[in-house]
């Protein structure tokens, strides 16, 4: 049975005019002509950022306003039989390492340095572990086109002593560029076997340039929905990951399906007041796209945070996340950990902590103040003030 979505309506490609100058170098067949093609870029190589290319990759092939080629930067590594990571990829156009069996397209070149990957792209797609961000950030000023469009596929935020810095922020600060968020209930491994899946896609205030990320991203079984809010969708991405942190918790102490359901539940509640608390722009129906609720629930099933934290209460918080991190994940990076912390740090500095008793205690527990069992001692903490939202 096909799945009940009605997919909102997205311009033909050849209705997007595109605010970049004309270039009259390139063409295409003649009865399908357009003025200008966009080149993209995917600055990261892991297991979702290779999911990525491979979807647009798919695209940029049948849409005439996008050269053919995606360059998707890899940060090199060699591999076991000695070949360079990125010489195995553009040989086999596969990612043996993070995403093995599956290929990219032969239209996607992998390339080691950074610089020259984005240098002629003027749509960039970031998707790296978030902690590394404001390294590359840094390495990128002034060397991307001023008429670049940035779109962040990280969960993840940057803490500094002014208060949280989302990496949308961060990227368009960094670069004097404007930047979009994709998030979703996606798991990269199913959709990279074409299982349907939804995403959502954020932006501020171009709505023609949102819909020329949903062209570049949409499949028959990758469905993006477009929705006016950066922030509360890029939020929802940030903070499900610790959600899913107290998932693990519950399943590896075989707490059982009613336990599991009251922790989403809060940790849904947590994520709506927090979010809110940030940024009063957040709107409340950004939680019932797939970066919101969906992706609680497959993240609290089946990710990688959720399965790494089934491990830590397992062992009875004895092992560290880094040693499990590194033992199970292949070179993979948690983010709900990192992110238990930054926002531990943001509800520390402003006196929050009471309002989030879930929050706080995911992090308590991973850094091993409290034992995994205190997962369910949480709500006995009862908050000083009710975590009052509406839904409209």
């Amino acid at each position: 049975m096909a799945p009940a979505f009605e997919p909102v309506p997205v311009p033909k490609d050849t209705e997007i005019q595109t605010e970049t100058p004309h270039d009259t170098s390139n063409t295409v067949n003649n009865d399908a002509q357009v003025d200008y093609k966009s080149r993209v870029t995917v600055v990261g190589s892991g297991n979702w950022g290779s999911v990525a290319a491979k979807l647009i990759a798919s695209n940029t092939l049948k849409l005439n306003s996008f050269h053919d080629e995606v360059r998707m930067w890899v940060f090199e590594e060699t591999l076991q039989c000695g070949e360079k990571l990125t010489d195995v990829i553009n040989r086999t156009n596969e990612n043996v390492k993070y995403l093995p069996g599956i290929k990219l397209g032969k239209n996607v070149i992998a390339d080691p340095d950074l610089e020259n990957a984005v240098k002629d792209a003027n749509m960039l797609v970031f998707v790296t572990p978030h902690q590394f961000m404001e390294g590359i950030c840094k390495r990128l000023v002034g060397k991307v086109r001023g008429d670049a469009e940035a779109i962040s596929l990280i969960k993840g935020m940057e803490v500094k002593m002014e208060g949280p810095c989302m990496i949308s922020t961060l990227i368009s600060e960094n670069l004097g560029i404007n930047c979009s968020v994709l998030m979703g209930a996606n798991i990269a491994n199913e959709i990279a076997v074409e299982k349907f899946s939804e995403a959502t896609v954020g932006y501020r205030d171009k709505r023609e340039i949102a819909e020329q990320w949903v062209r570049l991203f949409s499949t028959p079984y990758f469905v993006v929905t477009p929705v006016q809010d950066v922030e509360g969708v890029e939020l929802c991405g940030t903070l499900k990951n610790v959600v899913a942190i107290a998932a693990g918790f519950v399943d590896g102490l075989d707490m059982g399906n009613n336990t599991k359901a009251a922790i989403m539940r809060i940790g849904l509640r947590e994520m709506i007041a927090f979010s809110k608390l940030l940024f009063s722009s957040v709107r409340d129906s950004t939680f019932f796209e797939s970066c919101g609720v969906a992706d609680v629930i497959t993240t609290c099933l089946g990710g990688r945070n959720r399965k790494v934290a089934d491990a830590f209460a397992k062992n009875g918080g004895k092992r560290s996340f880094d040693e499990l991190e590194a033992e199970m994940l292949q070179g993979q990076k948690l983010q709900g950990v990192s992110t238990a912390r930054e926002v531990y740090e943001v509800l520390s500095h402003r006196g929050w902590l009471e309002l989030f008793p879930l929050f706080a205690t995911v992090h308590e527990i991973c850094v091993g103040r409290l034992p995994p069992s205190a997962i369910v001692e949480h709500s006995e903490r009862k908050p000083k003030l009710p975590l009052f939202y509406s839904v409209s």
